[in-house]
């Protein structure tokens, strides 16, 4: 007797952006796109739209958190049926398990990361636990859009790795901030100007290569977060405007 059929499953985010690009290449494919990203522990930034699709109950071991860009999400959460339409913020913790599918006939439309703990780890203050989320869906304007903009940036292969590193961890903080629960206050910034002038001296340098935030954090003795947050106070830009300032200076 054939073995009975399973319901579709979402792979393991190890394998996900490959599996999801392989599924995408199939004559009756919905839409979508991933990219894993090679920095806060292996990013997975995903583009989708489904109007047939229908998640079995499954958990993940990262946090997943989208805006339904069209369309509206129906999913059990939490023990509740929830829906987050279009404009709004879905998430999932890890270890909760939920399901997922078409709330309208229409289907939904959504831009997605998933977060390994470590990416969330390094918004924090050293030593912080990891935060919680009890809603599985956000509302939030402004948030919603902020997320839109990194999205987008994350998604663009020419876009210099500092500042998709920077505007993640600038989203990241936001996020814990204004929803996590017993979220601990961020580190206070000071001057520290030592980190700064090598901070700047090594992006002057190394204008032409694509630095990572980590690389300039590991140099400087700082957290990636709390550098980027350092050199911004200090000077009033992000590393990453600092990086494409030497660009275009060497351009001249």
């Amino acid at each position: 007797m054939p073995a009975e059929a399973k319901p579709p499953q979402p792979p393991s985010w190890l394998d996900q952006a490959d599996a999801v690009n392989a599924a995408a290449r199939s004559p009756d494919a919905e839409p979508t796109t991933a990219l894993r990203l090679p920095f806060l522990g292996g990013v997975l930034a995903l583009r989708a739209s489904y109007r047939t699709q229908r998640f079995s109950r499954h958990a993940h071991e990262e946090y997943a958190l989208g805006r339904i860009e069209a369309g509206a999400l129906g999913f059990r959460y939490r023990g509740a049926q929830v829906v987050a339409p279009a404009g709004s913020l879905s998430l999932a913790q890890p270890g909760v398990p939920h399901d997922g599918g078409a709330a309208v006939p229409e289907g939904w439309r959504y831009h997605m990361l998933y977060l390994p703990p470590q990416a969330l780890a390094e918004a924090l203050p050293a030593g912080a636990s990891l935060p919680h989320f009890r809603p599985g869906v956000i509302e939030d304007v402004a948030l919603a859009a902020l997320f839109g903009r990194v999205h987008g940036l994350l998604m663009t292969p020419q876009a210099p790795s500092l500042a998709k590193e920077t505007r993640l961890l600038a989203l990241l903080a936001a996020w814990i901030a204004r929803h996590g629960d017993d979220h601990p206050a961020a580190a206070p910034v000071g001057r520290e100007p030592g980190a700064v002038r090598q901070t700047l001296a090594i992006l002057a340098e190394r204008f032409h290569e694509d630095v990572r935030l980590a690389e300039l954090a590991a140099a400087t003795g700082l957290s990636p977060w709390h550098l980027a947050r350092v050199v911004t106070r200090h000077t009033g830009l992000p590393p990453h405007a600092h990086l494409l300032e030497f660009r275009c200076r060497a351009a001249r």
